[in-house]
């Protein structure tokens, strides 16, 4: 027996489909683009489009008091371990210590890339050095222009809206950290604090562990106050994150530098998604020691 297919059943499959779809793709916003705090959006003149940041404020959170502040990238990624690892510090240690801003993504268009990766690097990334011809035809990372947004507006607005002292951290994972080595070696006063989680160090034949290579070599002196830097990654990593993260470690080590204070750490049978997760509690730990000593 053949099947009637009517207009009106047709109609009502597309308006189901179409509702299905919508759906799928609030959901995935809200996810995206939605935290769980407060969210605020400023129009970026650097970048030439709006952002969004997710604020969270302490607890019990005092307007006639200075916090110190947190930045991280990726918006809600990892957010949910960073309240939980906060909250805690609060309760041992009797008061919330910082105001945590995470910057999310674009959501309509792909920019982690263009906004974490070292001018110096392809967005498009590869392990291979860069030829010549790619450095004109292939777009570079533009981590630069994103450093310039949080510099001159993020961080004005932030010290616009509340107290801060001046004990200021970055945290980044992946291409993330890769940023906040980036911005170590080029803008080391704008934080005390470096948090690289499984750092893609290993961009166009490790361009960003040379770059810092050469920071420490022949600039370190620009690193003149004192600061922290914490990298940690995982040992079920990719072999090429771990040869990025050991040369991370060997480059540190051949360049000491009284007022950099860094620590590693490989967690045991941690796959890359995972590591962040594991790295987040210790790295406050050895943060808050270091601004206490």
């Amino acid at each position: 027996m053949a099947i009637k297919i009517t207009k009106h059943y047709i109609v009502n499959l597309s308006l189901a489909v179409v509702i299905f779809a919508l759906s799928v793709f609030a959901i995935r916003y809200y996810n995206h683009y939605v935290s769980a705090y407060m969210d605020v959006t400023i129009n970026s003149k650097v970048l030439n489009e709006s952002r969004k940041i997710f604020i969270r404020l302490p607890t019990n959170y005092d307007v006639n008091k200075a916090y110190p502040l947190i930045i991280k990238t990726d918006g809600n990624f990892n957010l949910e371990t960073w309240d939980q690892a906060l909250t805690k510090q609060a309760k041992k240690e009797k008061g919330d210590k910082a105001i945590l801003v995470s910057i999310p993504n674009l959501f309509f268009t792909f920019t982690r890339n263009r906004d974490l990766v070292p001018p110096y690097a392809r967005q498009d990334v590869n392990t291979e050095a860069r030829l010549a011809l790619e450095a004109i035809s292939e777009p570079s990372g533009e981590a630069d222009k994103f450093l310039q947004f949080i510099e001159t507006e993020l961080l004005p607005y932030l010290s616009a809206n509340y107290k801060l002292t001046n004990n200021r951290v970055l945290s980044g994972f992946s291409a993330g950290g890769s940023f906040v080595l980036y911005t170590l070696h080029t803008k080391p006063e704008l934080f005390n604090g470096y948090f690289a989680f499984s750092p893609a160090a290993w961009y166009d034949d490790m361009t960003v562990v040379k770059k810092l290579d050469t920071f420490l070599d022949t600039q370190s002196d620009k690193i003149n106050s004192p600061t922290y830097l914490y990298l940690s990654v995982g040992s079920a990593e990719h072999p090429l994150m771990l040869k990025a993260f050991n040369n991370l470690e060997q480059a540190l080590t051949a360049n000491p530098n009284s007022t950099l204070v860094w620590e590693s750490a490989v967690n045991l049978g941690a796959e890359h998604s995972d590591n962040p997760s594991l790295s987040v509690v210790n790295a406050l730990a050895g943060y808050n020691h270091f601004i206490k000593h």
